[in-house]
């Protein structure tokens, strides 16, 4: 059974652990940190020096999703555009030890728990790039629909992203 909490310095260690090669770390978005690999003092110095690179200064919120042996997934929370009805999940990954059993299933809705009951948003959404199958079953799984596609550019490939979103009411009758 997982719960969930806002992160801690400390989670760094468990998710440079699940980036264990480039592809997960690709995959992962990991590109927005910088060049794989990536260190426990360059996670914490994105979150708590740059505000998850969030403009806002309450727009920021890392979460980690824990069972009984500590750390079994992570993921961001942040609202779009300044409209705190919106939110957007980022950065979402589960123990590599752990996947394909259900943990990021149970971790994703108990994010959508806490913003649709605690935070009152109307929609969550969220990117996930083409060739990322594992996690847009995931996504899907949870009740997110797909309303587009789009390409961006990261470190010089241009890729493309299915933008995936769910709304309040969807949620509501899961």
């Amino acid at each position: 059974m997982l719960r969930l909490r806002m992160y801690k310095k400390s989670d760094a260690k468990a998710i440079v652990n699940w980036l264990d090669n480039k592809e997960t770390f690709t995959l992962w978005g990991g590109e927005l940190f910088g060049k794989y690999p990536i260190t426990e003092d360059i996670i914490n110095d994105k979150y708590f020096n740059h505000n998850g690179d969030c403009s806002e200064n309450d727009n920021f919120y890392p979460m980690t999703a824990f069972d009984n042996n500590g750390p079994a997934g992570h993921f961001i929370m942040r609202y779009i555009n300044g409209d705190n009805r919106i939110l957007r999940f980022g950065w979402v990954i589960v123990d590599n030890s752990k996947r394909g059993m259900g943990y990021g299933k149970e971790m994703l809705l108990l994010g959508l728990k806490y913003a649709f009951e605690i935070l009152k948003v109307s929609k969550v959404t969220l990117g996930v790039f083409e060739n990322n199958i594992a996690a847009y079953r995931c996504y899907t799984s949870v009740g997110f629909r797909k309303v587009s596609e789009e390409y961006s550019v990261f470190n010089g490939q241009k890729r493309k992203v299915i933008e995936l979103e769910i709304t309040e009411e969807i949620f509501k009758n899961l």
